[in-house]
């Protein structure tokens, strides 16, 4: 046997050479990996606080907003409105939405910060159904004790115009009051009130 010389530097070069491209291999494949657990942008987005301009909200009219995926309505209330809520309590399942979902500051009356602005998730409590906007007096088809409010058309739960159910229909709970805070006297931020 002949006497054969071992480099080492060569034999060291190769085997860091090797595994620096095994590393940049693995992190190439486990960074999309890693990511895909992360949240996208979209998801992000649709978490995210809405901001809401009411400067061009006429009273009575009701603006339609979208926020976590589910629509979310603001509607300026006249006096009329207002002054309506409390006779009704009689024939509502929940007048003091002790059962219902809203932030604090919404359990009242009006179940708002202010009386004159509603904000509500327009999903019926019974089966998701989005209600109609029902502002009109006494309709035929809701009877002449009908002070205005929202009916849901999939199986004839009523609400009024705070979003409390009346008694007797499919839907358990009142509307739900997302988290919202008033920025100036035109602008809301739904979905943030600290």
């Amino acid at each position: 046997m002949s006497d054969q010389h071992v480099d080492n530097s060569k034999r060291r070069f190769l085997l860091l050479a090797s595994s620096g491209a095994g590393a940049v291999a693995v992190a190439g494949i486990a960074t999309p990996f890693v990511a895909s657990f992360l949240p996208s942008e979209r998801a992000k987005a649709a978490g995210a606080p809405v901001e809401v301009d009411i400067s061009k909200l006429e009273m009575g009219q009701k603006v339609n907003v979208e926020w976590r995926g589910k629509p979310v309505w603001v509607v300026k209330r006249t006096k009329e409105m207002i002054d309506s809520l409390p006779k009704l309590d009689g024939e509502l399942a929940d007048p003091k939405s002790d059962s219902s979902d809203q932030p604090d500051y919404a359990k009242n009356e009006a179940r708002a910060l202010k009386p004159e602005i509603w904000v509500a998730t327009g999903v019926c409590t019974h089966l998701g159904c989005s209600p109609t906007y029902r502002p009109d007096l006494a309709p035929a088809d809701l009877g002449p004790g009908w002070l205005g409010g929202y009916y849901c058309p999939c199986h004839g739960s009523k609400y009024d115009l705070a979003g409390r159910v009346y008694k007797g229909v499919p839907a358990p709970l009142n509307l739900p009051i997302p988290p919202y805070k008033f920025l100036t006297d035109t602008t809301i931020r739904i979905g943030e009130d600290k």
